[in-house]
């Protein structure tokens, strides 16, 4: 393969993972015979590599860091889920009112569903990261109980 085609290549992929794999990764693309097939399969691991990187970027961060773990789905879903709840909750009270109704709506059976379909996440996410990060899953789920709290409150302060 041509050396300026490897070298384009090669820039596809993220920072960590050129400063770590890119020489060799580069020197071995020049030794290909660079084919179409070649390149799309090094475009699509590119693509791979910025969403779903691999953990040998840089060496000295720590995997099980607060910022690592709340990037986990398991970590952000129920919180993104309660923080929708409290909007729905606000803007119901903002257009109608904090008025009680006779029929529930829509509004509540939303919020019902969101409250309760964060608890399997919320317990798999401690089963999980429990054992291996103790001191970092306590702080993500001290979140997760105020964004829960923070979805109860106007529920329970204005009797909805």
């Amino acid at each position: 393969m041509n050396r300026r085609v490897a070298h384009l290549l090669t820039r596809l992929y993220p920072r960590a993972w050129r400063e770590r794999y890119g020489e060799e990764f580069e020197a071995l693309l020049q030794n290909d015979r660079g084919d179409l097939h070649t390149s799309a399969n090094v475009f699509w691991s590119a693509l791979c590599e910025h969403t779903f990187p691999t953990q040998g970027g840089n060496m000295d961060r720590q995997i099980n860091s607060f910022g690592t773990i709340i990037k986990r789905p398991s970590a952000f879903l129920p919180v993104a889920m309660s923080l929708t709840a409290l909007t729905l909750v606000l803007v119901h009270i903002a257009i109608f009112g904090a008025a009680r109704e006779a029929d529930e709506g829509t509004t509540a059976h939303l919020w019902q569903i969101l409250m309760a379909g964060q608890m399997p996440v919320l317990a798999f996410f401690a089963i999980k990261w429990l054992p291996r990060a103790p001191k970092q899953t306590m702080f993500v789920l001290a979140l997760q109980a105020g964004a829960i709290l923070a979805s109860l409150a106007p529920v329970l302060l204005l009797n909805l």
